[in-house]
C-alpha cells in the first residue's frame, strides 16, 4: 500500500492549538499518510469555559470549526463532530441536575450545527469512571436526549462511555427512533453491539472487519502538552493501517471498509481522495 492509494480516516481526534501542538500534530497525521479526520470537540473546560447555556457551547463549537478550517488548509479533509463531554456532569461544581440540563442545551446547540451542515454527528455519552446511581441515571437522560436529537437530525452520535459493550444503548436508541448502527462507540471493545471505533493498536480490528462488522479506526489523540502522545499519537492510524496491510492481516478491501465504506454509511458522508 502506497499512501494515499486509499483514504485513511482517523475517526476520533482532537487538535488543541492552546494546550497542545495544534496544527503541527495534524501535519504529522498528514505526513504519515492520513487523509481524513473526524475532529471531535474538546470539553468546554479545555477552553477555560464554564458553560451556562447554548451561547457558551456555541463558542466551543465555533473554536472547533475554526480548527477544522485550519486543518483543511494543509490538505486534510475534516468532518466535525460536536457535542458535550459526559464528564461535564461532575466536572463543574454545581448540582448534577443543573449540569445535566445545561449539557442538554449544549446538545441542542450542536444539533443546530448539524442541521446547518457545519457538523456531521453529535457527541454524548456517560462518564467512563465510576459514579453513583443518581449521576448515572442523569447521564443516561443526557445521552437519551442526544440520541433523540440524532434521530431528529438524521445524524450519527459518537458516544464516550465506560469500557464495555454498552449494550443497553441499543434499546435506548430504538426507543427514540434512532438506528443503533448510527451510534458509534468511541474507544470501543469488540463485544459492543454498536458501531465500533477501535483504537489503532487493537488486536481485534482484523477479526471484527472479517466478521462483517461496521468498524472504524481512531487515535483518540488528545493533543495536550501535559499528556504528550495520549491516547496514542496522531501518526497512529495511518501507520497501523499500513502495518496491518504490509503484514497481510488486512487487505486493500478491508482498509476500504474501515476508512471509506463504513464511515460513508454511518455518517452519510463522502470519502474521496
Amino acid at each position: 500500500m502506497k499512501n494515499p492509494d486509499i483514504p485513511i480516516l482517523d475517526n476520533h481526534m482532537h487538535i488543541d492549538p492552546l494546550g497542545g501542538r495544534g496544527i503541527e500534530a495534524a501535519k504529522d497525521f498528514l505526513r504519515a499518510g492520513g487523509t481524513h479526520v473526524c475532529l471531535v470537540t474538546k470539553p468546554s473546560w479545555s477552553w477555560g469555559i464554564v458553560p451556562h447555556g447554548k451561547a457558551d457551547y456555541r463558542t466551543v463549537y465555533d473554536k472547533t470549526i475554526s480548527i477544522a478550517d485550519e486543518m483543511r488548509k494543509i490538505g486534510l479533509t475534516v468532518f466535525v463532530v460536536l457535542g458535550v463531554h459526559p464528564a461535564e456532569i461532575t466536572f463543574f461544581k454545581r448540582e448534577a441536575h443543573e449540569n445535566a440540563c445545561i449539557m442538554m442545551e449544549g446538545i441542542d446547540a450542536a444539533a443546530e450545527y448539524v442541521l446547518d451542515g457545519k457538523a456531521i454527528a453529535l457527541k454524548s455519552g456517560r462518564p467512563h469512571y465510576p459514579v453513583d446511581e443518581a449521576i448515572f441515571d442523569l447521564s443516561n437522560q443526557v445521552l437519551s436526549h442526544a440520541l433523540t436529537q440524532g434521530a431528529d437530525c438524521a445524524c450519527s452520535v459518537q458516544i464516550h462511555a465506560e469500557s464495555g459493550p454498552c449494550a443497553d444503548v441499543v434499546p435506548m436508541a430504538k426507543k427514540v427512533g434512532m438506528d443503533p448502527t448510527k451510534v458509534v462507540k468511541h474507544f470501543a471493545v469488540p463485544t459492543s453491539p454498536l458501531t465500533l471505533s477501535l483504537l489503532a493498536r487493537s488486536v481485534d480490528i482484523a477479526a471484527c472487519v472479517h466478521e462483517g462488522r461496521f468498524v472504524m479506526m481512531e487515535s483518540d489523540y488528545i493533543d495536550e502538552n501535559t499528556r504528550p502522545g495520549s491516547v496514542i499519537g496522531p501518526k497512529s492510524v495511518p501507520r497501523f493501517s499500513k502495518r496491518l496491510y504490509d503484514e497481510g492481516v488486512l487487505s486493500e478491501k478491508d482498509l476500504y471498509s474501515i476508512h471509506k465504506v463504513t464511515p460513508e454509511k454511518i455518517y452519510g458522508i463522502e470519502i474521496e481522495l
